[in-house]
C-alpha cells in the first residue's frame, strides 16, 4: 500500500515538474546576479544528487529553488526541486524516495516544522539543510541538520522603525497587522519583531485589528475591505509579506481610498511589491535574497553531503546550526535596486 501512494504521490508532482522546470530556467539569470554564485560547493559538491522540497511553490520560494538551481549548476551538482504542494504526505514520500534512490543531501521547505522528527526520519543518513520554515532549535544539529534563512525578528525589526521614524511626531499610533500562517516561523519571527520595536518605542501603540491572511493576497484583500468599512482610524498596515501588503493595496483601491494616504509595508521585495513602492502604493519592503538564501543552503549541503563541516561559512551562527542571511531594507529611496 505505501509503495502505491508514494508512485500516486510522485506521479503527481511529476506532472508539475515541466512547469517548475520553466520557471526556474527563466529565475536563472536572476539568481546568478543576485547571489554571486562565487560558491565553494564547487570544490565539494562534484556528481552529487540532491533533492529540493518545497512546501508549496510561490514568488518567494521560486527565486530561492533559482538560486539553489544556479549555485548547484556551478558546482556540478545535480539538483532535483519539487513542489510537495502543501502536502506532507507527499514531502515524506519525496524524501524517502531521495534517500531510498542515493541522493547525497535534502534541502527541505518545511510544509509544518512540527514534523520535523518525521522528515529527519524519513532522510535516513542524509544531512537536511531547511529553508524557508524553520524548525525548533531542538530539532537542528551542527553539520547535520542546519538551517539556512534569514534573521525574521530582524524584517519586524526593520518595519516597525520605518513606521517610527515616518510618524515621529505622533505619540500614539493605530496600527493593523496581517500575518502569516499561525505556527509558520517567519509569521512568528516577523510578529514578535514588530511588537518587541513598538514596545521599546515608548509611543501608544493601538493594534486595531490583527488576524492571519496567510501569505495571500485575496485572503488580505478581503480582511482590510470589512476593516475599512468598520470606519476605524489606521496609520500604517504591516503584513508579514508583499503578496498581503498587495491585498491591502488592492482593498483601498476598492473602497476608493488612496493607499498612499497610510503607510502599507511588507517583506521578500518581489517585483511586484517593488512596483507598488515606485508608485507610491506601498511604503516600504524587506529584501529577503531569496536566490542568496538558495546558494547559502547548496553549499551547506555540499559541505555536510562530503562528511566536512559549514563552520566557515559566511554567516554561520556560534552553535553551527544556522546560517544567516541578511535581509535589507526597501523603500522609495532605493526601490529600484531591487527592480529586475
Amino acid at each position: 500500500m505505501k509503495a502505491n501512494r508514494i508512485k500516486g504521490n510522485q506521479m503527481k508532482v511529476n506532472h508539475k515538474k515541466k512547469k517548475l522546470a520553466s520557471a526556474l530556467a527563466l529565475g536563472l539569470g536572476t539568481a546568478a546576479l543576485a547571489c554571486g554564485c562565487g560558491n565553494s560547493a564547487k570544490d565539494s559538491g562534484k556528481g552529487m544528487k540532491m533533492l529540493m522540497t518545497i512546501s508549496q511553490m510561490d514568488t518567494f520560494r521560486l527565486t530561492l529553488a533559482g538560486g539553489a538551481q544556479q549555485a548547484a549548476a556551478d558546482a556540478g551538482i545535480q539538483l532535483e526541486v519539487l513542489d510537495a504542494e502543501n502536502v506532507i504526505e507527499n514531502q515524506v514520500d519525496q524524501i524517502q524516495k531521495a534517500a531510498a534512490d542515493g541522493y547525497d543531501a535534502v534541502l527541505c521547505g518545511a510544509i509544518d516544522v512540527d514534523t520535523a522528527v518525521e522528515l529527519k526520519a524519513s532522510a535516513g543518513d542524509m544531512p537536511i539543510v531547511f529553508v524557508n520554515s524553520c524548525p525548533d532549535d531542538k530539532n537542528l544539529e551542527k553539520d547535520a541538520y542546519m538551517y539556512v534563512g534569514s534573521d525574521d525578528a530582524m524584517a519586524g525589526e526593520f518595519q516597525a522603525q520605518f513606521v517610527l521614524d515616518k510618524l515621529s511626531s505622533q505619540n500614539e499610533i493605530n496600527v493593523v497587522l496581517i500575518k502569516g500562517p499561525n505556527g509558520h516561523s517567519a509569521t512568528g519571527g516577523r510578529t514578535k519583531g514588530v511588537k518587541k520595536t513598538f514596545a521599546a518605542s515608548g509611543k501608544t501603540i493601538n493594534y486595531v485589528f490583527e488576524d492571519h491572511a496567510d501569505w495571500s493576497t485575496e485572503k488580505a484583500e478581503a480582511m482590510f475591505e470589512v476593516f475599512l468599512r468598520t470606519g476605524r482610524e489606521v496609520d500604517c498596515v504591516i503584513c508579514n509579506n508583499d503578496s498581503m501588503a498587495l491585498g491591502v493595496v488592492e482593498a483601498c483601491k476598492k473602497a476608493g481610498r488612496d493607499p498612499g494616504s497610510l503607510l502599507i509595508l511588507g517583506v521578500d521585495a518581489t517585483a511586484d511589491g517593488c512596483e507598488a513602492i515606485k508608485n507610491g502604493e506601498m511604503a516600504f519592503t524587506v529584501y529577503q535574497p531569496g536566490p542568496g538564501q538558495g546558494q547559502a543552503a547548496v553549499e551547506a549541503a555540499a559541505a555536510l553531503a562530503s562528511g566536512a563541516s559549514a563552520k566557515e561559512m559566511e554567516g554561520i551562527s556560534e552553535d553551527g546550526k544556522y546560517v544567516w542571511v541578511p535581509f535589507e531594507e526597501v523603500d522609495s529611496s532605493n526601490v529600484s535596486k531591487y527592480m529586475k
